[in-house]
């Protein structure tokens, strides 16, 4: 009897489970955009550290330019890192620029625009007011104080505020291994001459490229034929390499040429689970050898795809220590069609998604959802997640979508 398909839930959730955070290593900042953090930062300095000139314009004391008209001596000037070498009195101002050290004396700053410069007096439109136009310190953050947690993937304003807060070097994971396995005597390599019974091997390219865009390496162990010495040969360079993970593209069900799962039961793995109940991509396969994670991936295209965004993606990132791998990232939306009644396993329709300013996304399924079909995969915007068991829909009305490239596709 055929164990029952496991809820997409409940696999992700074992997945995640088994998961631990690699090492950490230290970078210097120039290097840490992508990397996951391993630790809080915290500032290493007050930003601003002194008063300082928000706009360019002419430093005084509110006190001297209460009402409109008022006339004020021009007395220096001050400029980003050059400040003014003397204190402000009654009736002076002086010619400041954006960033420069607020003068002593001096409590606001009015705006060029406003101001009527003639010769060493200056005239201004408006009243000032106390604080017009400057930057306290510590208006950005101060010293020790908390900026980024631990966990966090560090985006180009990540790496800038880090840099900002006097921190050269940051504490990051390292980038988990993930080595990857394509399995088939019918797969050949892009440009190679093909057989009448062969076709081009491409999901590797695709589980490549998700892993490098969640901040994992990847360790590529080519086109792996069907025979139980060549996998076999294969998974010890995995484990050589020490992955982390080790994905294999096809071959992990259980027919007569489906060696990869008995290849890895073989050399020691525990088999978590391999039939999910969803679609594409029922026949995946999770499990644990040693200190490496083994996943399974089906071998059509659009299977490994959807595989691959719901449990490797996550998968990595858990790796890394991101608190929010686990977190479902499907986003409200609206039916471009009508849709039929879903059966048992939970479905994700290759979509197109448009943007209506009324209904935010809206959701239209590609017209042909085999999972063999890479064209569609590559046309598709967002994955149309239909629950097991869901009743005809109407166009119009809301959904759920996953946006692949939300997802790193």
């Amino acid at each position: 009897m055929k164990e029952p398909l496991i809820p997409v839930a409940e696999a992700l959730a074992r997945v995640l489970a088994a998961a631990r955070a690699v090492e950490a290593e230290t970078v210097e900042i120039a290097q840490a955009h992508g990397r996951t953090l391993a630790e809080p930062v915290v500032a290493g300095r007050t930003q601003p550290p002194f008063v300082n000139s928000a706009m360019d314009g002419y430093a005084l004391r509110a006190a001297d330019a209460r009402t409109p008209g008022a006339k004020l001596r021009v007395v220096g000037e001050a400029a980003a890192g050059r400040a003014l070498a003397r204190r402000l009195g009654p009736g002076e101002a002086a010619r400041i620029f954006t960033g420069a050290p607020l003068p002593e004396g001096a409590d606001s700053v009015a705006i060029q625009e406003e101001a009527e410069r003639d010769g060493e007096f200056v005239t201004f439109k408006t009243a000032a007011g106390l604080g017009d136009n400057v930057r306290e310190i510590g208006l950005d953050f101060r010293d020790g104080e908390p900026l980024l947690p631990a966990g966090r993937r560090l985006s180009p304003r990540d790496v800038a505020l880090i840099a900002a807060a006097n921190r050269p070097h940051v504490l990051v994971r390292r980038r988990p291994r993930v080595a990857v396995l394509s399995n088939g005597d019918e797969l050949r390599a892009p440009g190679e001459t093909l057989g009448p019974s062969q076709i081009v091997a491409s999901n590797h390219l695709f589980v490549s490229g998700l892993v490098r865009s969640q901040g994992g390496e990847v360790v590529d162990l080519g086109v792996v034929p069907d025979r139980t010495e060549a996998l076999e040969a294969a998974i010890a360079a995995a484990q050589s390499a020490r992955a982390d993970v080790l994905v294999t593209l096809g071959g992990a069900s259980v027919g007569e040429y489906d060696l990869v799962q008995k290849a890895l039961v073989q050399a020691g793995m525990e088999l978590g689970f391999w039939r999910i109940a969803m679609r594409p991509g029922k026949p995946l396969m999770f499990g644990r050898l040693g200190a490496m994670l083994a996943l399974g991936l089906p071998g059509n295209p659009s299977s490994s795809a959807v595989c691959g965004f719901l449990f490797l993606r996550p998968l990595i990132r858990a790796l890394l220590g991101d608190p929010t791998a686990g977190l479902d990232p499907a986003e409200p939306a609206r039916l471009g069609a009508d849709l039929p009644a879903n059966g048992v396993r939970q479905d994700y329709l290759r979509a197109t998604l448009t943007l209506d300013e009324g209904a935010g996304w809206v959701a239209t399924p590609l017209p042909l959802q085999d999972s063999s079909l890479v064209r569609t995969l590559a046309q598709a915007d967002g994955l149309l997640v239909r629950p097991p068991g869901a009743p005809p829909a109407r166009k119009g009305e809301p959904c759920r979508v996953l946006r692949l490239e939300a997802l790193g596709g």
